[in-house]
């Protein structure tokens, strides 16, 4: 009976363990996304042209960069968007002039400046898309054709794989 606890005290471990690294490569996969890229969160900006260069995912992160002494950032509905309206607003996400917004579903996200700098173009509209597609393999050619695999693949297979045989090790150990 006690090494029945000692392996089920192990496989609990080695569960946890597992679902630990399955969650962090589910977080390295998220990006970061500077909103307005090197312009930051500021007056006078086009922010329709810079989202409609951005391709944000399920999970991404929107990090807004400004001057917490004049601008925030509030999450709004569509028709407050479109009206530059701050009352009524989801969420204000503002915190220390540094802050971030995790996308958590697929649709369209709205953002603005309270305090008339909508106006001044401080308001941003991102479509966030379910996830990432996935790159398809390069054609096979003589030059790719001794290619070793992304590194990074190589690291998840082989931590999971590692993983798994202390799992059975332990379960299977008298």
């Amino acid at each position: 009976m006690e090494g029945l606890a000692r392996k089920g005290g192990a496989f609990r471990v080695i569960m946890v363990v597992m679902l630990m690294i399955m969650r962090w490569q589910t977080c390295a996969l998220a990006s970061l996304i500077r909103v307005g890229g090197v312009q930051a969160w500021n007056q006078n900006v086009n922010y329709t042209v810079w989202s409609s260069h951005q391709h944000i995912y399920v999970g991404d992160w929107l990090y807004f960069i400004f001057d917490k002494h004049f601008y925030n950032v509030l999450e709004v509905n569509k028709t407050s968007y479109e009206n530059c309206n701050d009352k009524g607003f989801i969420n204000n996400i503002t915190r220390g002039g540094r802050d971030v917004f995790q996308v958590t579903e697929a649709r369209p996200y709205y953002f603005l400046s309270s305090g008339g700098y909508c106006y001044h173009g401080m308001r941003v509209a991102v479509n966030v898309e379910d996830q990432a597609p996935v790159p398809s393999p390069a054609p096979a050619s003589a030059q790719n054709e001794n290619a070793s695999p992304p590194m990074i693949l190589i690291s998840i297979s082989t931590t999971l794989s590692i993983a798994f045989i202390l799992m059975v090790g332990l379960l299977l150990k008298p």
